[in-house]
C-alpha cells in the first residue's frame, strides 16, 4: 500500500488546488483511466477547498492499495453544523472573504458524493471527516 499526506491551511487560498493538482499527477503516472482521474481530481478539489474555506486546517491523506484509491479529509474544527443542509447544492456558509475569491458556491459536499465511489462523513465541534474512495 502506498500512503501519503498533505498538509492544508486555513484560508490558504494561495496554495488552494495544489493538493488536487498533486494527487491528480502522481496517480496520472500510474496510468489511471482518465474517467477516475477526473473523478479523483474534483472530488479531491472540493474537499480541498472546504477545507480551507471552512476548517481550522489539517491534512489530505492519499491511499492507493489494490482495493481502490482512498482519500481522507480529516480537519479541527468547527464541524458542520446542519450536514443535511450542507449537502443540499447550492447551500453555503461561505465567508465573504471565500467569496471574494470565488469559492464557497455550496456545490463542495454534492459533487464530491456524485463522483465518488463511496462516501463516509463524520462531523463535530472538534472537525471533520471525510473519507472517499474510488474502485480502480
Amino acid at each position: 500500500m502506498f500512503k501519503e499526506t498533505y498538509p492544508i491551511m486555513r484560508e490558504d487560498y494561495a496554495n488552494a488546488g495544489k493538493v488536487s493538482t498533486n494527487v491528480k499527477s502522481l496517480l496520472k503516472q500510474l496510468g489511471l483511466p482518465a474517467d477516475i482521474l477526473r473523478r479523483i481530481a474534483v472530488a479531491c478539489y472540493e474537499a480541498e477547498i472546504n477545507m480551507i474555506i471552512h476548517s481550522y486546517g489539517g491534512e489530505v491523506v492519499l491511499e492507493i492499495s489494490e482495493e481502490g484509491i482512498y482519500l481522507l479529509f480529516k480537519d479541527t474544527g468547527p464541524g458542520i453544523a446542519d450536514v443535511e443542509k450542507a449537502m443540499k447544492p447550492g447551500y453555503s456558509t461561505a465567508s465573504g472573504k471565500a467569496l471574494e475569491f470565488g469559492f464557497g458556491a455550496g456545490m463542495g459536499l454534492p459533487n464530491i458524493k456524485r463522483v465518488s465511489d463511496t462516501f463516509d462523513l463524520k462531523t463535530s465541534p472538534e472537525g471533520t471527516c471525510l473519507r472517499i474512495g474510488f474502485h480502480i
